[in-house]
């Protein structure tokens, strides 16, 4: 099973709460982060991209880092672990993209890929007078089908004359070529997203429906993915978001979750979900949709809580869905989160046994 990081590239993380671990994103904390994971054999790391923070007391998401620099720096003091930005295709030229991920492509050796974002969080580009209109709701995965062919021709050939309704390109460059066809990355939910991840993804990340201690949340998510892959011919792999929370004992790792709980930061999240009301297109089962239904709770995905024993166990349960290519981990503390499963759970995972030595 692949493991991966998806790195706090914003504060605080992916628990909205402000009794969770409080910290502001920096190069040095990430860099901890990655050359950690690399250390203990982790297979890839992610930031995300997130240019408007959900506000509330505990100021969520109110401090970015930007992802392709960010990346850029990593993969210079990294030899091994594979690295993925991620690009708000709104604020981007498809061409501008395909350039800057073939120069970190150069940086890395060829452990470079692209996370495509197509943008339903209104607030993050109005702000900047880059919203195209309330079209884009339902435009939104056209427009990523023309951006990603216009990537996949410059990275294929350095060249394209692709014409298109949202891009337009006139006999455009690109050189020299990358390594490789530069994989793409998506975290489409919605059949819309499941379908677009299926034709241009290596990676989809599915996400469960938050359940506590049931490795097996994300089962539906990556079926409907793997029937859309063998429907298109491709075989686009299906990586679970998943949060740790790991402790000496079960009751010790709970009692963190529930300090968490208690602090969730209901502003924050009433916010995110009022951003997540502006699309009347959203499909229930889309990132939009989604975050509409879901309780106050402050994180969406897998949560496996407990000893590193049975956080282990839990893990090598949720390999056996069938399809799952692996997980993508994010921890209430990244820095002693990645250490404690690098010395304390990865050693006791059947579905990693070719690693245990890592520690």
């Amino acid at each position: 099973m692949e493991i991966g990081v998806f790195i706090p590239i914003g504060n605080n993380g992916w628990l909205i709460s402000s009794t969770s671990p409080q910290y502001t994103p920096s190069f040095d904390l990430n860099k901890e982060i990655v050359l950690s994971a690399e250390k203990y054999g982790f297979d890839f790391a992610l930031s995300m991209i997130k240019l408007r923070g959900f506000g509330g007391p505990s100021r969520y998401w109110d401090d970015n880092l930007e992802s392709f620099t960010l990346m850029a720096g990593l993969a210079s003091i990294t030899t091994r672990i594979e690295l993925m930005a991620t690009v708000a295709v709104l604020t981007l030229p498809p061409a501008l993209c395909a350039r800057m991920a073939m120069t970190i492509d150069s940086i890395s050796h060829g452990r470079f890929g692209v996370n495509l974002v197509t943008g339903w969080q209104k607030a993050e580009y109005d702000q900047m007078g880059l919203w195209p209109g309330d079209d884009h709701y339902k435009d939104r995965y056209e427009l990523l089908t023309e951006y990603a062919t216009v990537m996949q021709e410059l990275w294929g050939k350095g060249q394209s004359d692709f014409k298109g309704k949202h891009y337009t390109m006139n006999d455009c460059r690109l050189g020299p070529l990358p390594s490789r066809q530069i994989p793409l990355v998506c975290a489409g939910t919605s059949d819309a997203g499941i379908d677009f991840a299926s034709k241009f993804c290596a990676y989809n990340f599915c996400s469960g429906g938050g359940k506590i201690n049931e490795p097996k949340d994300a089962a539906d998510a990556v079926t409907r993915l793997v029937a859309s892959s063998k429907a298109a011919g491709t075989n686009t792999k299906a990586l679970a978001l998943t949060m740790i929370i790991a402790d000496e004992t079960d009751e010790a790792a709970m009692a963190k979750w529930d300090h968490y709980v208690a602090g969730t930061d209901h502003e924050a999240v009433a916010w995110s979900r009022a951003q997540a009301g502006n699309d009347p297109y959203a499909a229930a089962n889309s990132t939009a949709g989604r975050l509409r239904s879901r309780g106050a709770i402050p994180f969406g995905g897998s949560r496996l809580i407990g000893s590193y024993a049975m956080v282990a166990r839990l893990l090598d349960e949720m390999s056996t869905i069938e399809g799952l290519a692996g997980v993508m981990l994010t921890f209430d503390d990244f820095v002693q989160g990645v250490e404690n499963f690098g010395q304390r759970i990865q050693p006791l995972m059947k579905s990693r046994q070719n690693l245990a030595k890592a520690a």
